[in-house]
């Protein structure tokens, strides 16, 4: 799909704004708010961010980014934004499932600079988008730490990739995720969470980012032809404080685990073992009187 002349315009804010949700999303998921809790019906602010991941998985090199954005979120009764998720679907959010929308998404990356890479095509801004159920599996009381709860979400997603001319299909991906969710672990604002994630993708991703076409071949890197199937499982571990009642501090470090891969045996899959970090700031500016349960 190609978007000319006013269209690329189109297509740039709607990537940038996809992105700015993700950044939303993950910053949400980090503070870990339970159903106990009360929050603002909506409130808007700033947040920034600074991270260091691989460029593609199993990559041998990473690289650091850097994200400064608005946010807004909004808890209504039917309709949720950036709480968490793209859009909670209330109609059939019960105690014990959710369904709503799945965002993510990961930076371009330039394959000069990427030794394994070198004379291919660059890598673009990829971005997912797709349903996500989510199971709640048990919660836990703590006497002095708090209280937690422990997720099972399934999430298939649609991959698209942008140079912000142009998207691109890549297929799809399949990502449970178990994750364990803590509140009050060190004191009363303090959040943890933990998290196991493996991932299965369509040949299609796989081919984006594993296939050696013969006009791409050289001395060091012979031809492949990628497959279908497993990409890698995450570990991730996140925390996050209140630095002020109106300032909270996150960060978060993930292992990336490749090894049985579908394509460990392409020349472009280089490391089993990869890792992911980085530090963030969200700055609430402005709040709604009215308070809602944590949902």
């Amino acid at each position: 799909m190609v978007a000319k002349n006013g269209q690329f315009y189109c297509v740039k804010y709607l990537v940038l704004l996809l992105f700015v949700l993700a950044s939303i999303q993950v910053i949400a998921q980090q503070e870990v708010a339970l159903e106990d809790d009360m929050r603002p019906v909506w409130e808007a602010g700033v947040l920034a961010a600074v991270f260091s991941s691989p460029e593609y998985p199993g990559a041998g090199q990473s690289q650091s980014n850097v994200i400064a954005a608005p946010y807004f979120i909004y808890r209504g009764e039917t309709i949720r934004i950036g709480d968490g998720s793209i859009a909670r679907a209330v109609a059939i959010d019960k105690s014990w499932y959710e369904l709503d929308l799945s965002l993510a998404g990961s930076f371009n990356a330039n394959s000069e600079g990427n030794e394994a890479r070198v004379g291919m095509p660059d890598l673009d801004f990829i971005f997912e988008l797709g349903p996500q159920l989510k199971l709640k599996l048990s919660k836990f009381e703590f006497e002095q730490h708090g209280k937690a709860e422990l997720l099972l979400n399934l999430q298939a997603r649609a991959v698209f990739s942008t140079d912000f001319s142009s998207i691109h299909k890549r297929g799809y991906v399949f990502q449970p995720v178990l994750s364990y969710r803590q509140r009050g672990w060190l004191s009363e604002k303090t959040a943890l969470s933990v998290s196991l994630s493996p991932t299965w993708a369509s040949e299609k991703l796989h081919d984006y980012f594993y296939q050696v076409d013969s006009a791409f071949v050289t001395e060091q890197r012979s031809a492949y032809d990628a497959g279908s199937g497993y990409l890698g499982t995450d570990l991730s571990v996140g925390l996050s404080f209140n630095a002020t009642e109106d300032i909270r501090i996150f960060t978060f470090a993930r292992a990336s685990l490749h090894s049985g891969s579908a394509n460990e045996d392409s020349p472009l899959f280089i490391d089993k073992s990869t890792y992911s970090y980085g530090l963030g700031m969200v700055w609430r500016l402005w709040e709604s009187e009215e308070k809602v349960s944590g949902r």
